[in-house]
């Protein structure tokens, strides 16, 4: 499965999901329900990975945490904010780059149509 096709589930699902609940829940309950929904849809899922950090030659292991890697090929950030930021979109590009990968999604499930809270990220590598 390339990456456009895991993004295609991970839209649907963030829309069925969003559709299901609404806005205005916590990140952890979306990222718990997005979880589930993913692995219905057959897809690998891994929550909360610990991605390190080179810093000066040293392997630091508490970088920073996904919320979501699909297929572990993209990157999924969630958030429910009332304005995803510029450094939100750079936040999810430092991810993708440390951890190698190309394509990343942010969801923002606060917001009233769940097409204004995607966001597709892509790193150049």
């Amino acid at each position: 499965m390339v990456e456009n096709e895991i993004s295609g589930a991970i839209v649907d699902a963030a829309y069925k999901v969003h559709t299901s609940l609404g806005p205005g829940l916590l990140e952890s309950v979306y990222e718990t329900v997005m979880d589930f929904e993913l692995r219905r849809g057959k897809l690998q899922v891994r929550r909360q990975v610990v991605i390190p950090v080179v810093y000066e030659g040293v392997v630091l292991e508490e970088g920073f945490r996904t919320d979501l890697i699909v297929e572990d090929k993209v990157i999924v950030e969630l958030k429910s904010v009332e304005v995803v930021h510029p450094v939100h979109k750079k936040q999810l590009l430092t991810y993708l780059r440390l951890a190698d990968k190309r394509v990343g999604l942010l969801i923002n499930f606060n917001v009233s149509l769940i097409k204004d809270g995607i966001s597709r990220v892509v790193n150049s590598l």
